[in-house]
Parts: structure tokens; C-alpha cells; sequence
């Protein structure tokens, strides 16, 4: 086992073979696991947010390098408690993944270790490599706490390597990258050198006007929330995208649409000019709201939303 500190240099891959796999990043909610993946492949695909169950679907990112191609794996935050049938889509994905991939990025924050970080671990097969990688690193005030506190942590498991790092910042993300590379098995590239991720652009508009509801509802946002993209068209240059914020009771439509209908106008316009970036071209997206009761413990309406 390779313990890699912020300073220290990464091994590489010393073989010369080039190397492909699939890599998921795992941990509990909010550890900056989508934070890590838009760093890793140097741009946003998966969305970011302070709240818990940001991330819902199993999001994909590809990164090339000149010996290796990494299939990133960005699974939803485990959920330790299964309280509807969103929870149980969520961890049916999670366990999933992790029954098919090569190698998994197991992602904690510096200085905090907790029995939900027990219990995603233990979902882990122990079959499989695991590097630790601690997240937030430069959100810990004493550093002297980092060695003792990588000690604690590995009496939970044997990890084939750990990984200090900052995904925030950028720091120490190389170093991963590197310790992680002699790791995949020795195989030819599965995608494209510069795709970045097999996810639709209909997929990454509901994404990315959810991660505004996030973001901008703040502590309002009801959990029972939703997109569905109803329509998705391409003409040259042009994506017009209507799209339907799917939530839970009444109450909760006037929270998202605003006084004035001034908070689903400004979703709406923030949720474009990402999307502009994203596509690089003219977005027309149409947003509104539905209430469709209970959803989030609906089996058949997790299905028509996407959801495994």
C-alpha cells in the first residue's frame, strides 16, 4: 500500500502498456464526489450542490491521457437510510456499479470519519482495489491531524493507496490521477480522445437546470423535485429545450416558480447560459412547473424519470 502526502510524487504507470478501465467514485453525500469527477476530466459534467442527494443518476466522465483512459463513475451518495423508493433507486445504482468496475476512488473528508463512511465502505466488495482518497484537505485548519487521522482510517480496510487532496482547489489531483494509473488493466481505449462524457445532452440539460433548483431555491427546496425534459431539439446551432420541474405538492410549485414568477425566471436563464458554455451554441429552453403527488416513492414514475 502506497500512502501518497501532498508533496509526495505518484509512481505512474512504469510499464510503458497503455491501460483502460472503469473507476467509481464512492462515499457518502456530500464528500465532493461530482466536485472530483468535473475536476479529473477538466470540465462540469456532473452537478455540484451543498445539499445532500445532489447527485441522483449514475453520471460518467472520460479522461485520456497519453497512457490511459480512465472511465469515471460518479455514483449518487449512499443512502444509509432507506426511506423511500428514490433511496433504494439510488443505492440499487451504487451497488451496481460497484459489482462492474476496476478500481474505485473511496472518497472521505479530511479530518471527519463516520459511521455513514463505515457503511458505504462496507458496501465496497472486498474483492475489489480500493484507493482512499481524502477530500477537503485545505479545509483542514490543523495539519498536524492528517497522519493520525489516515492511521484511524486504515484500520478500516486495506486500501492499495491514499490520496490527500483538495478537488475544490486542484491540488493533488495529478497525484491521483498518477497513483491510479498501473492500476487499470493494460487494454485499448474505449472512447474517443476527446469525449468527455457517454451521457445524452438531454441528459445533461435535466442536470444541469436541477443543479440550479438546487442552488438557487437554497434551504426552500423540497426534496420531492424533479426535471423531466419533455423536448429536446437540434437545429444547427440551436438546442431548444422545454423542460418540466416535476414536484410534489402545490405548496412547493409556487416556492420554485416565485413571487411574480421571478425565481423560475432566473433558474431558467442561469440554467442557459451554462448550457450555452456546455454546448457551445444558441440555447431556447422553456421551463415549467407540474405537480405529480408522491412521485419520489413511485416506482413507475422513477422509471419515466429516468431513474434505474
Amino acid at each position: 500500500m502506497n500512502e501518497h502526502t501532498l508533496d509526495s510524487p505518484a509512481d505512474g504507470n512504469s510499464d510503458g502498456a497503455f491501460r483502460a478501465g472503469f473507476v467509481a467514485i464512492v462515499g457518502r453525500p456530500n464528500v465532493g464526489k461530482s466536485t472530483l469527477l468535473n475536476r479529473l476530466i477538466g470540465q462540469k459534467i456532473s452537478i455540484v450542490s451543498s445539499k445532500a442527494q445532489t447527485t441522483r443518476h449514475r453520471v460518467t466522465g472520460i479522461l485520456t491521457e497519453a497512457d490511459a483512459q480512465f472511465v469515471f463513475v460518479d455514483t449518487p451518495g449512499f443512502q444509509t437510510h432507506h426511506r423511500n423508493a428514490l433511496n433504494r433507486s439510488m443505492n440499487r445504482t451504487v451497488s451496481q456499479v460497484l459489482a462492474d468496475v476496476d478500481l474505485v476512488f473511496f472518497v472521505i473528508e479530511a479530518g471527519r470519519f463516520t459511521d455513514d463512511d463505515r457503511k458505504v465502505l462496507s458496501v465496497i466488495p472486498e474483492t475489489s482495489k480500493v484507493i482512499l482518497v481524502i477530500n477537503k484537505v485545505d479545509q483542514l485548519k490543523d495539519k498536524a491531524r492528517l497522519l493520525p487521522f489516515i492511521d484511524q482510517v486504515r484500520q478500516a480496510r486495506e486500501f492499495i493507496e491514499i490520496v490527500p487532496l483538495s478537488a475544490e482547489k486542484g491540488r493533488n489531483v495529478d497525484t491521483l490521477v498518477k497513483a491510479a494509473t498501473p492500476l487499470l488493466p493494460v487494454a485499448t481505449p474505449m472512447f474517443e480522445e476527446d469525449e468527455i462524457t457517454d451521457r445524452s445532452e438531454r441528459f445533461l440539460a435535466s442536470e444541469f437546470l436541477r443543479e440550479k433548483l438546487f442552488r438557487l431555491l437554497g434551504d426552500e427546496l423540497p426534496y420531492g423535485i424533479a426535471v423531466e425534459i419533455e423536448k429536446f431539439e437540434v437545429e444547427g446551432n440551436l438546442r431548444r429545450i422545454h423542460a418540466a420541474v416535476i414536484v410534489d405538492k402545490p405548496g412547493h410549485k409556487a416556492m420554485v416558480i416565485g413571487k411574480g414568477g421571478e425565481k423560475l425566471k432566473r433558474i431558467s436563464s442561469e440554467a442557459r447560459v451554462e448550457l450555452e458554455k456546455l454546448f457551445d451554441g444558441k440555447v431556447f429552453l422553456e421551463v415549467w412547473v407540474k405537480i405529480k403527488s408522491g412521485w419520489a416513492d413511485d416506482e413507475r414514475a422513477l422509471k419515466s424519470l429516468g431513474y434505474d
